[in-house]
């Protein structure tokens, strides 16, 4: 295939249009996203006037690569939901011709490019795989929030349905990636490594969880047992806590639904989703039992949650698990309020910065370890607190809290 690469970007994101910058400087770029306000912010960005934003499909029907970067949800039965990838798959295969190349970046479980992907192409170009175009996938290592790990930095897992195909697209990447490319073996070999990437941090924090949770029956300081056990060379230091996001919290069951498929269970992933999905549900049991323990009326309090973004300084609220905490007590208490100075979204709870208020809570709830956080006393809680502190601190940033996780 010729290397005169005009590269169309499928989806503009937190993905799609770092990776829209990043190849505008080598390569002709297209950002096509279907959010039309979307693209006017974009078009007025001077920041990144080299890539050629637009909402139109026709705009992109000169490229040859084609570079998907579209949501992999799961539906409410936590099955995956591929219809934003089959939406972009339909749309881009009306524009392929001869040669083109095809790379997907969402995240999915192991033979969706080949498997879904693919006949969809075949039907919608009246084109053959690996005859007439071919198809990659190098999947996305964005961590939103972190400033220190930006597209360039972090390495690149690539792939290709054939070796040429393969080649190309290691080449394509290494152009912007500057801390390097990894080939994998196969696309579907790609497709599982990120599943894997994923589920091996839910396991680990669901182990830190389950201990955290038994550790409390059992009036153990947890961090207290970590600062000991991590003393020795080999301990691995996750932490507990809710486990939210749309990468964590949902990449698991992608691939417990392609390995059910095929006719094995995998026991300690989906053990190990259902203990971190309870772990919202003990922190609401909590509050009911401290409330008990203090002699508080449950009913008539006022609870304050700090903190909403399902991860410290980020402003991602997808698939956060403060909202099961929310739904968790908005029944139990007459009034629950979130504070959070990272996020901008509309929600009924948030509120400005209770620091500055006048309003007493019964409870305090710190959920996220957003920087701001760290800065507030123990005076500071004793201010907007209304008669005894009781702060649960989900994150063990303060050594002063009434109870940790």
């Amino acid at each position: 295939m010729e290397q005169n690469f005009k590269i169309a970007i499928i989806g503009l994101g937190y993905v799609g249009l770092p990776l829209a910058i990043s190849f505008s400087k080598y390569y002709e770029t297209i950002g096509y996203d279907i959010d039309n306000k979307k693209i006017n912010r974009l078009s007025n960005n001077n920041q990144a006037s080299s890539v050629s934003f637009t909402n139109s499909p026709k705009d992109i029907n000169e490229a040859n690569i084609y570079i998907i970067t579209v949501p992999t949800p799961v539906n409410s039965d936590n099955s995956p939901d591929l219809s934003f990838l089959e939406s972009a798959t339909k749309l881009i295969a009306r524009y392929l011709n001869k040669n083109d190349i095809v790379i997907y970046e969402s995240t999915v479980y192991p033979g969706v490019t080949e498997d879904f992907c693919v006949p969809i192409l075949e039907q919608f170009s009246e084109l053959k795989f690996n005859i007439d175009f071919y198809c990659g996938y190098s999947p996305e290592r964005i961590n939103p929030g972190d400033e220190s790990k930006s597209l360039e930095n972090i390495v690149k897992v690539t792939s290709g349905s054939t070796k040429k195909a393969a080649d190309i697209v290691d080449s394509l990447y290494s152009t912007i990636i500057k801390a390097g490319t990894f080939k994998a073996t196969s696309i579907k070999v790609a497709e599982a490594s990120k599943i894997v990437e994923n589920v091996q941090r839910d396991v680990n924090i669901a182990l830190m969880n389950e201990l955290a949770m038994m550790f409390d029956k059992l009036d153990i300081p947890t961090k207290d047992v970590f600062s000991a056990a991590k003393t020795k060379w080999n301990f691995i230091d996750f932490k507990p806590g809710l486990v939210g996001g749309h990468c964590i919290g949902i990449d698991p069951y992608y691939l417990i639904f392609k390995s059910t498929e095929s006719g094995y269970i995998p026991n300690l992933i989906n053990t190990s989703r259902r203990i971190n999905n309870y772990v919202a549900n003990f922190i609401v049991e909590k509050v009911k039992s401290l409330f008990k323990e203090q002699e508080k009326e449950l009913e008539s309090s006022s609870i304050l949650i700090l903190g909403y973004s399902f991860k410290e300084n980020c402003q991602d609220t997808r698939n956060t698990k403060f909202e099961d905490i929310v739904m968790g007590l908005k029944d139990l208490v007459s009034n629950i309020d979130i504070y959070d100075p990272i996020i901008k979204i509309n929600h009924t709870n948030l509120i400005q910065n209770p620091f500055n208020s006048s309003k007493r809570y019964d409870a305090i709830i710190l959920a996220v370890a957003h920087d701001e956080f760290y800065n507030y006393t123990i005076n500071d809680f004793n201010n907007i607190s209304r008669e005894n502190l009781v702060l649960l601190d989900i994150k063990g940033v303060y050594e002063f809290s009434t109870w940790k996780l």
